[in-house]
């Protein structure tokens, strides 16, 4: 969608019949600009109400991001972020890699509205969806080198689970090693990009995806079973307070992160990861599919498994976890 397209989905957000003279006169916009950006809100796969003689109204307000409300709800005593929200973007985390090669600062938050080329592990799409997802990635630069990051996407994952805690989802758990799971569904996925010195310094982008209300549509797209916040919290809270309550969270996890490295949240992450000491299959990307015990994951992040063979460390990126049936 382009500009035009966004601008007129936030005056139809109040759940108001807007016409399209009132469109064009509240956007100084022809009505031929305002016909063509309903064309693209359409094609985008957004549902409008359109009545002759009352005009077009969504079927239910989008709860868009806000950078004041976002602000406000981290509190003054959360050291700032550098926050940026984009209408539509390909990737937060491709974007955000080439602002930190050109000078990004520390704390760097580029969060999307639309993101039509998210990009999970192991080469997987993330899908999104307006007003029903978030979107963000965080730089984060560290004065170690990049050996240091061990452990990060983990870390990531609690300050996830501390969040969502937060907001009053306690059953929340995770997945080893980059997702955060609510009643065995996905809920939010993480994805660690990495660049710098072997002895510093280094930085990191973290992505982040979160499902917070998706239609049956967005859900029928996506190639596994996904849950959302909406699903579980009532009444629903808006992604403005969900994004604080993350960076909130994310601040404290990164703090300890920084100065002792991943294995002082080890034992906080394995409470929190809900296959610890169970029997579990491991699948290759090749599709070799073994059963291990797992019996938990070591100082920098690694999963420690045991089977008939003995114990064996599992790094990120080798194996697929899945529960055992």
């Amino acid at each position: 969608m382009n500009a035009h397209s966004f601008n007129v989905l936030r005056l139809l957000s109040d759940g108001q019949f807007h016409s399209g003279e009132d469109l064009a006169r509240l956007l100084n916009l022809s009505r031929a600009s305002i016909w063509q950006a309903l064309q693209g809100v359409e094609a985008a796969g957004i549902t409008l109400y359109s009545v002759r003689g009352r005009g077009y109204r969504l079927p239910r307000p989008i709860d868009w991001l806000d950078a004041a409300q976002i602000n406000q709800a981290l509190g003054p005593h959360t050291t700032p972020f550098h926050l940026h929200i984009q209408d539509e973007i390909g990737s937060t985390n491709t974007v955000l890699m080439q602002q930190a090669s050109l000078g990004a600062p520390h704390r760097t938050i580029l969060a999307a509205e639309q993101q039509t080329a998210g990009r999970g592990r192991l080469g997987r799409s993330w899908v999104s969806e307006l007003g029903g997802s978030l979107a963000f990635s965080v730089l984060w630069r560290f004065q170690q080198g990049v050996s240091y990051l061990s452990g990060l996407s983990l870390a990531v994952g609690l300050a996830l689970v501390k969040a969502l805690q937060s907001l009053g989802i306690g059953q929340a758990g995770l997945k080893w090693p980059n997702d955060v799971l609510l009643d065995g569904r996905k809920l939010a996925g993480i994805l660690i990009e990495v660049q710098g010195d072997s002895l510093g310094p280094s930085c990191a982008v973290i992505g982040i995806g979160l499902n917070c209300k998706l239609s049956a549509t967005a859900q029928a797209n996506i190639d596994q079973v996904v849950t959302d916040l909406s699903s579980t919290l009532s009444p629903p809270v808006s992604r403005n307070l969900v994004l604080a309550r993350i960076l909130q969270a994310l601040d404290d996890v990164m703090q300890t992160f920084e100065q002792k490295g991943f294995v002082a949240l080890q034992a906080d992450w394995q409470a929190a990861h809900l296959f610890h000491q169970q029997v579990v299959d491991l699948l290759s990307p090749a599709g070799i599919r073994r059963t291990v015990l797992v019996r938990g994951v070591d100082a920098d992040g690694a999963l420690i498994v045991e089977d008939a063979a003995g114990i064996e460390r599992i790094h990120a990126g080798e194996l697929s976890l899945r529960q055992r049936r």
